[in-house]
């Protein structure tokens, strides 16, 4: 079973939370509030998204490369969270 069904429940939860972070922060932008709360909201949606990248990679590393047999398949699957990463932290 591949590991974003198995942690199913604990993804969509953080998903959830990032979604409430942005409407709450949609919300923030139809008020006047002080551009360092904006920022602060800007802040915790995006150590969201980052919680939720973490949770997915180690996931991939654990189950396609640390306890894949197959060195073909674990170096395809090396490959495909190289490129992941690299477009993620540009």
């Amino acid at each position: 079973m591949p590991h974003t069904v198995r942690d199913k429940q604990k993804l969509k939860a953080r998903i959830s939370r990032i979604e409430g972070q942005s409407a709450a922060l949609k919300k923030m932008l139809d008020e006047p509030h002080e551009c360092a709360d904006v920022l602060q909201q800007i802040a915790a949606i995006r150590g969201a998204v980052n919680g939720l990248m973490h949770e997915v990679i180690k996931g991939h590393l654990l189950e396609h490369i640390v306890h894949e047999d197959d060195v073909s398949k674990r170096e395809a699957d090396l490959d495909v969270i190289l490129k992941v990463l690299g477009s993620y932290v540009k």
